[in-house]
Order: C-alpha cells, then structure tokens, then sequence
C-alpha cells in the first residue's frame, strides 16, 4: 500500500508555539501509524494577504503540499475566541482544490479555558471547502501549563497531562484511518465522476 501523506498547518506566529507542539505530537502518532507528515509552519512561510485579484502570490508550493496531502491537521491558539489570522490568511489562499474529499483534524491551544468556538469556526470553514473533519478533536486549555521543557521529548517539550497527550495521538491515528477509508472506499460522487 502506497504511504499515506498528513499535513499539519500551524496557524500561530509565537516562536515558542504550543500549537506547534501539540500538532507534532499528532504528526508522530499519524508517522507511527505509517504515513509520511510535514509541518507547515505559516509563521515561517511567506505568506501574503490574500488578494483574489492576483492570480500568482508565490504560495503555489504550499497549496500543492495540501492538495497532495491525504489528510491535513489544522491548528490554532485562541485569539479572541476564533483562530489567527495568520490560519484564516492561509486558509484564504485554498479552495476546493486543496481540500476536496481532505480528512481534516482540528487542535485549539487556549491561554484560558474556552476554545470550543475556535474549533467550531475551524470546521465550519474546512466544510466550506468540502474538507471531511474527523469526529476527534484536541481543545487544550491553559495551554502553558500542559507543556514542560524537556530535550528528549518531541519539539523539546513533553506533555504534562497523559489526557492531552493521548488525545492528541489518537487524533494522529483517527486521520491516518480516515484517509485510508477514504483511499479504498471513494465517495460515491467521485467514482460516478470516473465512469
């Protein structure tokens, strides 16, 4: 069987990213369960505002990155009760072309305690592009208090609360199984498209 490819988008521009962090324990379990994963960080990329009147804005990489990916982890720290711009920027960039038939897994990394309005707006969008969320997701609250300095833990940081960390491997695991569903049972909509 052919590998299976994740990508995981971090929508956050802090250098110290616990959304980054969270997303490469994700990307580890979805490797462990045998598909090829990169991260693409929007805050190391060069990402211009989107402008619908500009046919190349110089993303045309990235886009491919998603287009090709199998399934795409989605992640964003709370910024007033939504996700970044930055995210929303990159997201604004994709269409139906990058996430048509996509499995989609969501993370939300809070300062406080609510982030269950970023996860909502995070699917309503990926809906907007005919993404297929997966039923689990990874909300953290007080997200700088569930991760602690560690050189021999993924991203140098280990996960303080085993519930996060778990939650966040079986996200790995869900989109890694969902993709393959997908790869062997078509949507009924593609394989009438083929004949």
């Amino acid at each position: 069987m052919t590998s299976l490819s994740v990508v995981a988008v971090c929508g956050s521009l802090r250098d110290e990213s616990y959304t980054r962090t969270a997303l490469a324990y994700a990307l580890d379990a979805a490797e462990r369960a045998g598909a090829a994963t990169t991260l693409l960080d929007v805050g190391r990329e060069d990402v211009p505002m989107y402008d619908p009147d500009v046919d190349d804005q110089g993303v045309s990489e990235l886009l491919a990155t998603i287009e090709a990916a199998d399934a795409v982890l989605l992640g964003s720290p709370v910024y007033h009760g939504t996700f970044t711009g930055a995210l929303k920027n990159f997201h604004d960039h994709c269409g139906w072309d990058e996430y048509e038939d996509t499995v989609v897994g969501l993370v939300a990394t809070a300062g406080g305690g609510s982030y269950a309005s970023t996860l909502e707006h995070m699917r309503s969008t990926v809906r907007g592009v005919h993404g297929h969320v997966v039923p689990e997701q990874v909300g953290i609250r007080s997200a700088s208090s569930k991760f602690d300095p560690d050189p021999e833990a993924i991203d140098d940081r280990a996960i303080s609360d085993p519930d996060i960390e778990e939650r966040l491997r079986d996200l790995g695991d869900a989109v890694v199984r969902d993709a393959r569903r997908f790869a062997t049972e078509p949507c009924e909509g593609t394989a009438a498209a083929d004949d």
